[in-house]
This record gives structure tokens, C-alpha cells and sequence, in this order.
């Protein structure tokens, strides 16, 4: 399992889950997601999602993310996206430091995305899943630039925060972004 989208100011947190199973084409190149071109992502995703014995990912929104922290956010999904796989798990990897608490047995390993395939598969999937989100995120929210930073802070993201009031997805428990009494409403149509 791994996780992306902790360090944003915007949106969930996607937790994924993978199982390349014995039959995995161990030539499809897997890696840590941020060591990846967009467009290798995206092929790798598709190749992932097609082959791998299972597949779940998990979206933890980020009013959870405020009322449960990050790492809470985190580890609940972890537990949430095992739980989803089919067929289960009977061992789980996860990329990190914190081993989520669950009846599975497994282990947390630092810089995992880059030890484990089945980790640098979840990294992966997780990866697509959020920029995709987020990516539509512009079309509830226009003007905020979402399908460029998706959510991190930027130059552009920190400034458009200080010049206007934060949509629903902003997380108010990160700096930068202050809660005021009223929210920025999606745009629907």
C-alpha cells in the first residue's frame, strides 16, 4: 500500500492497495511515482489496474483530513483500502514509518515505493487516481488551477489563497489556509 496527497492544500488524501500477484510481468518498469513521467504513469496505470491480481484505492476527503489529522487520515485509509482488495491480502507492505492497526499481519517500510513492486504499484495507482481527481476539481472550482499544482502549494496555489476566500477541499488545519465563515461553493453548471 502507499498514499499520496499528504502534503497538499487541497483535496484527499488517496490511499491504494495492490496485489501484482504471482503472474506479474516483472518487465513493466515500476517505480516510486514521483521518479515518473505523467505519461508513464498513466500507461503503467493502465497496466496495473489490467494485470494485477487486485486492485483498491480509497479517498479520504479533506474535511477527514481536518478532523482526523493527516497521518490519521492516512492510516485509516491504509486499513480501509486492504480491507476492499479481492482477493485479500495475507500480508501487507506499506510505505512509510506507521503500520496501520489491523488483524493482517505486515510490516511499514521507509522509502518502500522504491523496495517493493507491489508498493511502487500502489504509489502509482494512487498517483493517477488523485491527479485525476483533482483535475476535475477545476471544473467544480474554477480559477484555482487545480489541474496544474493539484493542491500542493505552489507559488500560484499560496497566492490565489491569500487573494480569495478557500473552496470546500481546502484543508483548513494546513497553513496558508485560513477558515473563514463562509466557503467557496462548487460551481455546478
Amino acid at each position: 500500500m502507499d498514499e499520496t496527497g499528504r502534503g497538499p492544500l487541497a483535496g484527499p488524501v488517496v490511499v491504494s492497495a495492490v496485489i501484482l500477484g504471482r503472474n506479474w510481468n516483472e518487465n513493466h518498469r515500476l517505480d516510486d511515482s514521483k521518479a515518473l513521467k505523467v505519461k508513464e504513469r498513466e500507461e503503467l496505470y493502465k497496466i496495473i489496474c489490467q494485470e494485477a491480481l487486485a486492485v483498491s484505492t480509497v479517498s479520504m476527503s479533506a474535511e477527514l483530513v481536518d478532523r482526523l489529522n493527516v497521518l490519521q487520515a492516512s492510516l485509516q485509509g491504509m486499513k480501509k483500502a486492504v480491507e476492499r482488495l479481492n482477493p485479500k491480502a495475507d500480508y501487507a507492505l506499506i510505505d512509510g514509518n506507521r503500520y496501520p492497526e489491523m488483524k493482517l499481519p505486515g510490516e511499514a517500510l521507509v522509502k518502500g515505493d522504491s523496495r517493493s513492486a507491489s508498493i511502487a504499484a500502489a504509489s502509482i495507482v494512487g498517483k493517477v487516481v488523485r491527479d485525476r481527481v483533482m483535475q476535475g476539481m477545476e471544473c467544480l472550482y474554477p480559477g484555482w488551477g487545480f489541474e496544474r499544482h493539484k493542491g500542493y502549494p505552489t507559488q500560484e496555489h499560496r497566492e490565489l489563497l491569500q487573494k480569495r476566500k478557500p473552496s470546500m477541499i481546502h484543508r483548513h488545519s494546513f497553513q496558508y489556509v485560513d477558515k473563514p465563515d463562509d466557503l467557496i461553493q462548487p460551481s455546478l453548471f
